[in-house]
């Protein structure tokens, strides 16, 4: 198509009507271009669910119409390249997708926008079956991901734009500050949602202990520790408790780190007589498809899924996440959150429920990010993380209310292991006299409440949160706090608890 046919339809189709700040997103990342006499790499930030796709789409054509080169698109996931080129179809630019279909590129005069995956048109260059004649910018999405890299050296006489949720590498040793000159950010996540772009996030945390979890080579939990721990009964149990205290009859979106947690977390819920479905990335196309329509259609739904769902997929009715699941990735923890964030005319809220202590880790979804920093230093601020072990420090266990009414446990002085330990010391005993005096407390609540030995017995169980609590606070006041010491002062708690209460029945 000749250039003026061109201009004169890209400017009487008219897409949908750009928000505020999206359009000067536009303005700012053309006007850093033209400031530049030469190529320019810039890398432009926008969270999940703020329209990067709505920016770039329309950034193609206002580059197309002003320049007159050609645009290059670049995605990783196939649901990614679909949705791209229907918006860039909408606003008038006919653009051609290079898939896998695509074996060799002639000389092209019809389109000018191309959407290709990362990987087939690597393949498609290295055989030098493709090249691109005036090609002028390349748009490259969900930037963060390393595997772009490999493009770069073919495009060094382009203009480059990477945008992305979150301007960290997917690899910390290949920061993106080597590839782009200049990080621009876009509106925030509290700035969204105050203006009523997106949802407000309720989040709900529930305390996990992550000590049995590994790191792998990628630098995020292994799947398969993470599979022993969220498959045990205790987590199942705290999952479904969650669910069931925060979330019912509410269309909720569970992310897990393992298929096999996937597929008993469907089980656990199918047993409790909620309808629920599992999705993972070996189900068919069309399987997906018949998943996410009824995930649709259905009110209260539950999907439960690894990995798949993190990007590419657009469902506002979406009502509760659930992070089933712990991750040292910002940009994931960022990427499962913002599933929920889309608004509807009655949604203006939605619930996150975090079970892998992400929240303590990252802060708040909506809470300020220092984005800049994070690109000039990307190291400074993964080692400035809390550890596990520092969060686990922050934990205070808080009483079921159902478990206090069972227990009676009001009726009993509240017991601080914190002021037990300052009385002993302050009379001159042992440290340890403040276990004895936690131990007598619990063996009055139980022998208060229990039918019988046996039934004594059954609710310690039931303590392990408060008794862990109090091992806690007493290694922080002798300031001993090595797991093994910990774990070996539990294990002595439970079974000297044992002991007494079976002395107080027998007395």
């Amino acid at each position: 198509m000749m250039l003026e046919a061109l201009k004169d339809k890209l400017e009487s189709t008219v897409g949908k009507q750009l928000y505020g700040y999206q359009a000067r997103a536009i303005e700012e990342i053309i006007g850093r271009m033209n400031k530049s006499t030469e190529t320019y790499n810039l890398l432009y930030q926008l969270p999940t669910g703020g329209g990067k796709t709505v920016i770039f789409s329309e950034l193609a054509k206002r580059f197309i119409l002003e320049k007159g080169k050609k645009v290059l698109i670049l995605t990783h996931r196939i649901e990614l390249l679909g949705q791209t080129s229907r918006m860039l179809t909408e606003i008038g630019v006919e653009n051609k997708i290079i898939d896998s279909k695509v074996k060799v590129l002639d000389e092209d005069k019809d389109h000018w926008c191309y959407v290709a995956m990362v990987e087939t048109l690597n393949n498609r260059l290295n055989d030098e079956h493709i090249g691109f004649d005036n090609l002028g910018l390349v748009v490259i999405d969900e930037a963060h991901y390393n595997s772009f890299r490999k493009l770069f050296k073919f495009f060094e006489k382009q203009n480059l734009l990477g945008v992305t949720a979150t301007p960290l590498s997917s690899n910390i040793k290949l920061p993106l500050k080597d590839n782009y000159q200049e990080l621009l950010v876009g509106e925030s996540i509290s700035k969204l949602v105050d203006d009523g772009f997106l949802a407000r996030a309720k989040t709900y945390s529930y305390d996990v202990n992550l000590k049995s979890l590994k790191v792998g080579i990628n630098g995020d939990y292994t799947v398969s520790s993470s599979e022993r721990l969220y498959g045990n009964y205790f987590m199942q149990e705290k999952l479904l408790y969650a669910y069931e205290e925060k979330a019912k009859g509410k269309k909720t979106l569970i992310f897990n780190n393992g298929i096999h947690t996937s597929l008993q977390v469907a089980q656990l819920f199918e047993e409790e007589g909620y309808e629920i479905k599992h999705l993972d990335n070996t189900h068919s196309e069309k399987e997906r498809q018949d998943i996410l329509t009824w995930f649709h259609e259905k009110p209260d739904a539950i999907l439960t899924s690894v990995s798949i769902l993190t990007t590419g997929f657009d469902e506002p009715t979406v009502d509760t996440i659930i992070l089933n699941r712990a991750t040292k990735s910002l940009t994931l923890y960022h990427q499962m959150i913002g599933r929920g964030s889309r608004i509807l005319k009655n949604k203006k809220e939605f619930t996150v429920i975090d079970l892998g202590n992400n929240a303590r880790r990252f802060g708040l979804w909506d809470a300020h990010v220092n984005w800049p920093d994070i690109f000039r230093a990307p190291n400074a601020y993964l080692e400035g993380l809390y550890t596990d072990d520092e969060i686990e420090e922050t934990f205070v266990y808080e009483m079921p209310e159902s478990l206090r009414k069972l227990l009676r446990y009001d009726d009993y002085p509240h017991f601080k292991m914190r002021d037990a330990y300052m009385e002993v010391t302050r009379l001159g005993k042992r440290p340890k006299d403040a276990i004895e005096a936690s131990l007598r407390h619990h063996v009055k609540v139980l022998a208060g409440v229990a039918e019988d030995e046996f039934h004594a017995i059954e609710l310690i169980d039931k303590l392990d949160g408060d008794i862990e609590q109090r091992i806690r606070d007493y290694t922080k006041c002798i300031s001993k706090t090595t797991d093994n010491y910990r774990q070996w002062l539990m294990d002595e708690y439970q079974r000297k608890l044992r002991q007494l209460v079976r002395q107080a029945f027998e007395d």
